[in-house]
């Protein structure tokens, strides 16, 4: 299993995760509160980890979309 593990330098996201294996796409909430989304492509996380805002592309491409 290969987890990938990028800090974010965001005011609502604090670290993101990928399982390429299990397609999961985890994230860290500067809250403290993490939420796993299931069958997330791997250039979801791509564009997440190098998006100018985490947070806008959060809201944007994840939120409501992947569960």
């Amino acid at each position: 299993m290969a987890v990938q593990r990028q800090v974010l330098n965001s005011s609502v996201l604090s670290s993101a995760s990928y399982d390429d294996e299990l397609k999961e796409l985890t994230l860290e909430f500067t809250s403290g509160r993490s939420y796993t989304y299931s069958q997330v492509p791997p250039e979801v996380f791509e564009y997440l980890i190098s998006a100018p805002s985490a947070g806008q592309y959060f809201n944007n491409s994840i939120k409501d979309i992947f569960f």
